[in-house]
């Protein structure tokens, strides 16, 4: 008899948070090495455009590969491939063998390996949710503590340890080594029968429809649902800005008044920290809360203040306290979002939806990078910042008056698959 217990939801966070780990890390170390060695901001937009465009596309297009071939499959064979793109860089500047155009190569594979195999993690999550009884608000809650854990605090801090005390490169090849454990992670400590494809009984009749054929059905169910065009429309936008004020406005700002990469990571870690706070507040309490209200006084505090603050040249101790409340109120909002397209996006399609809306959602990073180092380059930093924030309060605050926020507040049922027949094996719990 199979007793259901939270080790798999478990493990899963725990991988998902060691490759963030990774991750953040190199988000600190990458441009920290391409200012020291170029001094050049344009080349450091450039260079994380140059991971992040092929990231996006990778992640638009392999929606309809991740439900035919299997979530967890596609997520060990992602995660392998990008640790061996994220080593590369390093390996070959020790060697005095790394040019620029290199370092963007680079970039593209690791991009295009990472983008799979995150979506074919978040896949997995409403399933393991099932397994363990979580509700859908709360399983997404425990998902951004752990992401914001690793990305937002624990990442900054080891990223800006690392970068200072033995150089960006160092802490770019723990990037590759995180990839490496959560393939391990997720092949060898999930169920075996865990992010199998979903059939349903049409399909087992009369055949699977093509990849191409998958691809547009996602596209048709994101057209057709207005809410979840909108909020896709809006995270474009506030995700352009995000990777404008992370990748580049951010470091250079903490460059051209000396504050130095000790600081980035410590107004990130608090920042994150305070974000699991309030992750953990949303994971308890979420499902009893109305979601429209929450979700735009989070983005109310989270997006636009940041941006002011430091275009104004707060303090250290102000800018603390304008990234913790930041980080708090940020903690509420992925949790909200992830719900939402797990309830209204059916199982058997939520890789290729969630892809279609995730690469949406992200197309305007690599073009925020880009945009931020040419602007900062002919204008200065101080007023790239404020008209930045101001796009940002406008984004999130004039899109909601439009009506079909309401259905925010509207829960459904989670979207649950209804297989063709029963599973050929027994789940196993290891």
């Amino acid at each position: 008899m199979l007793t259901l217990r939270p080790a798999p939801l478990t493990r899963l966070l725990i991988a998902n948070g060691v490759s963030l780990l990774g991750t953040r890390v190199a988000a600190i170390a990458l441009p920290w090495f391409v200012l020291a060695t170029t001094g050049s901001a344009a080349r450091t937009g450039v260079v994380a455009a140059f991971e992040l465009l092929p990231y996006v596309l990778a992640k638009a297009f392999s929606g309809p590969l991740v439900d035919r071939v299997g979530a967890r499959r596609v997520a060990v064979t992602a995660d392998l491939l990008s640790a061996l793109a994220a080593v590369g860089a390093p390996v070959l500047h020790a060697l005095g063998l790394l040019s620029f155009p290199l370092l963007l190569l680079f970039g593209v594979l690791l991009g295009s390996a990472r983008g799979p195999g995150d979506l074919a993690k978040y896949v997995l999550i409403p399933e393991l949710a099932e397994r363990t009884g979580q509700r859908l608000e709360r399983a997404s809650g425990i998902v951004s503590v752990a992401e914001r854990l690793a990305q937002g605090t624990l990442g900054p801090a080891v990223g800006g340890l690392l970068v200072t005390a033995c150089g960006p490169l160092a802490a770019m090849l723990v990037n590759g080594a995180s990839f490496a454990v959560v393939a391990a992670m997720v092949g060898l400590g999930l169920p075996r029968d865990a992010g199998r494809p979903v059939v349903t009984a049409p399909a087992a009749e009369s055949g699977e429809p093509g990849y191409w054929r998958q691809f547009g059905e996602g596209l048709a169910f994101l057209r057709d649902d207005r809410l979840l065009l909108a909020l896709t429309a809006m995270i474009t936008v506030t995700n352009l800005l995000d990777a404008a004020f992370t990748a580049v406005l951010l470091p250079v700002w903490a460059q051209r008044t000396g504050q130095g990469a000790g600081v980035v990571g410590l107004l990130f870690a608090v920042s994150g920290a305070a974000g699991v706070g309030g992750s953990l507040i949303a994971a308890a309490v979420a499902h009893r809360l109305p979601r429209r209200l929450v979700f735009f006084l989070a983005f109310l505090v989270a997006g636009a203040p940041r941006f002011v603050a430091l275009a104004l040249h707060l303090p250290l101790p102000g800018l603390i306290g304008v990234f913790v409340a930041s980080g708090f109120a940020a903690g509420f909002i992925n949790p909200i979002l992830g719900a939402i397209d797990f309830e209204r996006i059916p199982r058997r399609m939520l890789g290729r939806v969630g892809a279609i809306g995730d690469a949406l959602g992200w197309a305007g990073i690599p073009l925020g990078t880009v945009l931020a180092g040419l602007a900062v380059g002919a204008a200065g930093v101080a007023p790239v910042l404020l008209v930045a924030g101001g796009l940002y309060f406008l984004t999130t605050n004039l899109t909601g008056f439009r009506h079909e926020w309401r259905e925010m507040d509207r829960r459904r049922p989670a979207a649950a698959p209804k297989p063709a027949v029963a599973p050929d094996t027994v789940p196993s719990e290891v």
